[in-house]
């Protein structure tokens, strides 16, 4: 599996444990901010994780921010991308069973342990496993073609 990563300029340690702990568990990474300045502006690389999700360069895309949700603003405006910030393995689980999200963000104020369990649920769950869910979701697709 192929994977997108960015943070802001905060981020950057978090995501360099992330990338690491995602390379020793054989998932190939696409950095989107290998160069970060204390003046980055975090929907830059939002767009370019999430422009891989939508290319299908990347399967899946992980952001990170200071709270996580300014990355997960930015990318859900970006045509395709289901972005949901994760705060524990069943946010992770049931982001991707009833909202079919190819994208998660993360705070990184969160223990870094934490994230690589969340970011394992988000992998390993079924996406949208259930009729109603699939039907739910093709509203907003609807809605976002129309828009």
């Amino acid at each position: 599996m192929k994977i997108a990563i960015a943070s802001d300029h905060r981020g950057v340690t978090y995501k360099n444990e992330i990338i690491k702990y995602l390379k020793a568990n054989n998932y190939e990474i696409i950095d989107c901010s290998p160069q970060n300045t204390a003046t980055d502006d975090y929907p830059d690389f939002a767009f370019k994780v999430c422009e891989n999700v939508v290319n299908k360069t990347a399967e899946i895309g992980i952001l990170l921010c200071r709270t996580g949700i300014g990355m997960s603003i930015a990318a859900n405006k970006v045509k395709g991308i289901r972005c949901a910030k994760i705060n524990s393995e069943e946010d992770a689980i049931l982001s991707r069973n009833d909202n079919g999200a190819n994208v998660m963000s993360f705070n990184y104020t969160e223990k870094i342990e934490n994230i690589f369990k969340y970011i394992e649920a988000f992998i390993n769950a079924e996406v949208l496993n259930d009729e109603r869910h699939k039907r739910r979701v093709q509203k907003i697709i609807n809605y976002e073609e129309k828009n």
